[in-house]
């Protein structure tokens, strides 16, 4: 006789993808990913630069100069190339956890900013009318300096992932006596599921962590750092 198979049903698999340790897990792995991704692209990166450099040698020719219509297509040819290897550096910086960092300065306005370009194409994908406010030049004081990202990306993430498809959202960075107040606004609209109750305790506990005070209620996010 013939036992017959038990086929592992489609609700079974959505909740073992969607489980904790599964999604702890997935995510444990990227950072490493993300290095070796650095590493390895950067160099065939590199040899183009390289290579680039040489082509513009050899067509300068007698006259010791590119022509003008081939020196406008190495130009553009060498900024994609910085960009490129740029971008790879920025998303690195937010992904990649290297472990406990120093206590310091950390400058605020800066890393504001470039948390909004890395997830600049997750806003436009849904639609999301982005509003920023970022005083220049706001340095705020951290017990440790490489966890001002985590706080900015996961701010950032839970307001996405609450906002409905075209509506608002805003980013501001300003100081406030001794402090320097980090806040994103959103709208709401969206089921934003698990997502944004995991990301809600785990802004919680880092922020109770290292003696940061955090506002947290509905469509605001609101972080206060001791100014340095």
């Amino acid at each position: 006789m013939v036992t017959p198979m038990v086929a592992t049903s489609s609700a079974s698999s959505v909740q073992e993808s969607a489980d904790p340790v599964v999604g702890a897990a997935r995510y444990a792995a990227v950072p490493a990913l993300m290095d070796s991704l650095l590493h390895d692209v950067r160099n065939p990166l590199n040899a183009l630069a390289i290579h680039l450099e040489v082509l513009t040698e050899k067509l300068k020719g007698d006259s010791g100069q590119v022509p003008p219509s081939q020196d406008k297509n190495l130009r553009a040819m060498r900024e994609q190339i910085q960009r490129v290897d740029g971008m790879l550096k920025m998303f690195s910086d937010f992904i990649v956890f290297r472990g406990a960092g120093p206590s310091g300065e950390a400058p605020l306005s800066e890393a504001a900013q470039r948390a909004l370009d890395v997830l600049g194409h997750e806003s436009r994908r849904r639609r999301l009318q982005v509003q920023v406010s970022i005083e220049a030049d706001v340095r705020v004081r951290l017990a440790d300096t490489s966890e001002l990202g985590f706080f900015l990306i996961q701010m950032l993430t839970r307001a996405i992932h609450r906002s409905a498809p075209g509506s608002g959202l805003r980013m501001g960075v300003r100081s406030e006596d001794a402090r320097a107040v980090l806040e994103v606004e959103d709208t709401g609209g969206a089921a934003a599921g698990t997502v944004a109750a995991d990301t809600e305790a785990a802004l919680r506990l880092r922020a109770a962590q290292l003696g940061l005070e955090l506002e947290l209620r509905a469509g605001l996010c609101r972080l206060f750092f001791p100014r340095a």
